[in-house]
């Protein structure tokens, strides 16, 4: 069983309700009606009705049996709004009014209420679009001061701590983190993999000095990082400043890393310093290791908000609805 499989198959053992919003879009729909006959989850499409039909009917996808919050019952959409505003009263109904025209917004006060356990974007909104609207509306985890991401890389022939899997952050959202940023992005990675994969988190903060092997202030950011993430969270095992040889490979990181660590050369999450790193080597992977990395996955809200690409197929967007869920079960 691969690790998507694997993840499919815990997502079937409770199913949450995670709410699609962008009704108009084929690809969506397609994801949406798979996900519910492989019982991944309990689709909620989030959108005015007779759009909804529309868009099914124009290609030729058979929604019946799907279940459709209808944004056109104006009584229903104003008590959503009403009851949202009485536990956010920093916002009015008129403003949340005109933002429930936007279905997306519906379909997150939907999760802020408890009605909904994930809210699944990304095809008719950009990734800035659905962070600033997951923020506005669910709100960011306590301590944490960052939207992120993070994703699963399976690493053919590669022998980590997890066989040939690891977890990468961020190589999507955030371009240049401070200390504080690489310390909410850490525990939130931590947070997320216990989550997905059941594994005992053990994080790396990645640079190019291993311990003090050389002095920079890009350095100093990784390890005060590092002092944020321990002081915050001393539960979680965050290490660094470490070179990538040092953080996942032990012979490296015996010769390297000059104090006791319970991360260094048995990492399972690395963390890149910053975008340019992220992207470098998450491609790098890709095209030289042949591997296969799933996601992005948002991090750092309260609840569990997904963007997706709007080039992925179906399948992958299935396989992201798949994480989505899983993350969403919680302590259920």
């Amino acid at each position: 069983m691969n690790i998507m499989d694997s993840i499919m198959e815990k997502a079937r053992t409770h199913q949450v309700v995670v709410a699609f919003s962008e009704i108009e879009e084929e690809k969506i729909l397609l994801a949406a009606k798979e996900a519910k006959e492989k019982e991944i989850c309990k689709p909620l499409l989030v959108g005015k009705s007779s759009v909804i039909k529309e868009a099914a009917t124009k290609y030729g996808i058979d929604i019946n049996g799907m279940n459709i919050w209808d944004c056109e019952e104006e009584d229903k959409l104003q008590e959503v709004i009403t009851r949202y505003v009485a536990q956010n009263p920093i916002y009015s109904e008129k403003s949340m009014s005109r933002k429930a025209k936007d279905s997306l917004y519906v379909a997150l006060m939907l999760e802020a209420l408890g009605e909904v356990d994930a809210t699944f974007a990304g095809l008719s909104h950009t990734t800035g679009e659905v962070i600033m609207a997951g923020q506005m509306i669910v709100g960011l985890e306590e301590g944490v001061t960052t939207v992120s991401s993070v994703g699963i890389a399976n690493i053919p022939g590669y022998q980590g701590s997890e066989g040939e899997l690891l977890v990468i952050g961020d190589s999507a959202v955030c371009a240049n983190p401070s200390a504080e940023d690489l310390a909410s992005i850490a525990i939130s990675a931590c947070d997320t993999t216990k989550a997905i994969l059941n594994w005992e988190p053990r994080c790396a903060l990645v640079s190019f000095s291993t311990t003090g092997s050389a002095e920079h202030e890009l350095i100093d950011k990784v390890r005060n990082a590092r002092e944020i993430a321990n002081s915050r969270r001393p539960d979680l095992k965050i290490d660094g400043e470490f070179q990538l040889d040092a953080a996942i490979c032990p012979p490296i990181a015996a010769k390297k890393v000059t104090r006791e660590s319970e991360v260094s050369g048995k990492a399972n999450i690395i963390i890149w310093p910053d975008l340019n790193v992220g992207n470098i080597g998450v491609k790098l992977l890709q095209q030289f290791a042949h591997a296969d990395a799933y996601g992005p996955v948002l991090q750092g809200f309260k609840k569990v908000v997904c963007d997706c690409s709007r080039s992925a197929p179906v399948s992958e967007l299935v396989g992201n609805i798949a994480i989505s869920a899983v993350r969403a079960q919680g302590g259920k």
